[in-house]
Order: C-alpha cells, then structure tokens, then sequence
C-alpha cells in the first residue's frame, strides 16, 4: 500500500491577496500555519482489473475498467482529475488499484480542504511511482490540477502549506511564482499562540468559488473599496509575521480584528449575520480579535483570546450551535510512505 497525510491550515493574516488577477497585478503575501488536521490518501493494488475510487468521509464510491482517463462529472472529480493528470504527465501501467481518501473536517470549512487532499493524493501517486517531485514541483502540480484543469475558483496559499507544513509567510506573484518563506518562530511563543487561538465551526459549510469568483470580478472591475482591503490584507500579513517573530503574542488579537474589519469588504457573503453575531459574543467574552477562515460565508472561525478569558468565549459562542475543536500547530508538511 502507497499512503499519505498532509496537514490542512489555519489562514493568519492576508487571506484573499494569493487569488488572481490580485497577487498578478499587485503581488500577494499570506500568513499561515499547518495543524493536526489532516488529509489522507491510500493506493492499494488489487487483483480486479478496475480502478475504484472511495472517499470514506463522504461515503461516495465510484468503479471503472481499466482506463487512462476518467471522466469529470462532479462526483468525485479531485480523485478523478489527479488520476489523469498523473497518467498523462508520468504513465502509469495500467492495473488495478483502489485509491482511498478522507479528511479531518468538511468540505468547505475553510482550512483548505480540497487543496491539501489534492496534495496527499498527488503525494500517494508520487510514493507509488516514486516520482522525482520536489515540494514546489507538487505544489505547483495541485494548484495546476485544481485551478487550470478542474477549473475550481481559488487561491494558491493552501497547496504550498499542505506541501511545505509549519508556519510559512508566503509571497504570490504573477506568472505563477510563489515563494515559501519558513519562519523560525520560538516554541514558547508559538505554544501561547496555540493556547489563545480558539478554531470554531459553525457547523456549516459554504461553496467557496462562489465568493471567490465576486472577489476576482471586483479586481478586474477595478473596485477601489475591494482593491484597497485587499492592500491592507497584505499589510496585515507582514504585521503578523512580526509580531510572530518578535513574540508580541499579545498583538495578535488586534492585528486579527483589524483583518476581520478589511475581509468584509473584499467581496459580498465573506460575512453574514450570524458570523457577526458569533463575532460579538466572543470579543464581549474576551476575545480581542479573529477571522472567518478561508473565503468566508461559512466554515471555521478563529478566535485570539489573552489570558485565561477562551474558556469564557467557548462558552459564549457554543450557544451558537457549533464546536470548537482541538488542534496543535504541526511543522510537517506532505508524509508518504509505503506498507
């Protein structure tokens, strides 16, 4: 058996600026972290000359004869499109397998899901055909797959963290260039980080391309409002890298508040009522900054709460009908290995 995991992320600051035409016409910089969240990748082969293709989480299941291309039909098209790919770019002989997945938390929760199990499926390929892959070349690789070929509306930070892991500031540029810039962040302070950050799920998920793509067309429509929180998302971004570095952890709420004011405006459905609502029980409760996670209208949310005030924000924003869930940060990226 060829098998995978690769972590999913919590986005800290300049989230929405790696989404082109933004991080093509400007340059885009996002602060993230990897966390004990994972997705899962198994090949196995089998006797059968078929090719079936399971998503356990999901409980969608799929069988085909042996080809080199399956067919894209919204039913289980990220297995599907990485097959293909794989089989065009490299060759594989054609015999048969059952390719297994599943994820820590749901589709469209905002900690980068589809893109991070795109990365552990390309992983669980790339430890089958012991491929001569790079972190950058598989990164690159998933965005291509999920982007250009799916043609799934995104950004570009999820696929580098699934690959690389840890806590990365990450610069986006035209042309498909993207630096990983690891940070060198003291345990103490990221222990206290881990301490105060409180990850909520609202128990519901949301379509995220849909935001996206009001996000993309207020860029190329050239809305000043969108453009400029976008700009300031940016700069939110080198705020947190400091303050990360220089362990000015008590910071973080404040510099997360501030992004959480300029994400609203980026494009319509980031936030809704209800995010508002749970946004302002926890600040009365203690919390002095947070985020939705991801494109936002849904998902994840994170909370920065100093001192011993989380036990009082979990409390307060539970009533809401969601969960807080437990995490730590983790400094590994994509892990193949075979049984």
């Amino acid at each position: 058996m060829y098998r995978s995991k690769a972590p999913l992320r919590i986005g800290l600051a300049g989230g929405g600026t790696d989404v082109s035409p933004y991080c093509d016409l400007y340059g885009g910089a996002i602060l993230n972290a990897t966390v004990s969240l994972y997705a899962y990748a198994n090949i196995e082969p089998i006797e059968e000359k078929a090719i079936v293709l399971s998503a356990v989480d999901r409980n969608e299941e799929e069988k085909f004869d042996l080809a080199e291309n399956l067919p894209i039909n919204g039913k289980l098209d990220l297995l599907k499109g990485v097959y293909n790919r794989i089989q065009k770019q490299f060759g594989m002989p054609l015999k048969g397998f059952r390719l297994t997945t599943s994820v820590d938390a749901p589709a469209g929760s905002g900690l980068g899901t589809s893109s991070t199990l795109v990365v552990a499926l390309i992983g669980a390929f790339t430890e089958k055909l012991r491929l001569p892959l790079g972190e950058y070349d598989i990164a690159q690789l998933a965005y291509d797959i999920e982007r250009n070929e799916l043609a799934m509306a995104g950004g570009r930070q999820d696929q580098y963290a699934a690959t690389f892991g840890g806590v990365n500031f990450m610069e986006f540029f035209a042309d498909d260039k993207v630096i990983v810039n690891p940070l060198r962040i003291k345990q103490q302070y990221l222990f206290e980080l881990e301490n105060n950050l409180v990850l909520y799920y609202t128990s519901t998920s949301r379509e995220s391309a849909k935001i996206i793509e009001k996000q993309r067309a207020n860029v190329k429509d050239k809305k000043e409002k969108s453009i400029e929180a976008m700009h300031q998302l940016k700069q939110q971004a080198q705020m947190m890298k400091e303050a990360l570095l220089k362990g000015r952890i008590h910071e973080i709420g404040e510099i997360l508040d501030f992004g959480f004011r300029q994400k609203r405006d980026m494009a319509e459905g980031i936030s809704n009522p209800l995010m508002e609502e749970i946004y302002e029980a926890a600040k009365k409760a203690g919390a002095t900054g947070g985020k939705i996670s991801g494109a936002g209208g849904g998902g994840f949310m994170v909370f920065y709460c100093p001192g011993n005030s989380k036990y009082s924000v979990i409390q307060s924003i539970t009533q809401f009908g969601g969960k807080c869930k437990n995490y730590q940060f983790v400094d590994h990226g994509l892990t193949t290995w075979t049984v």
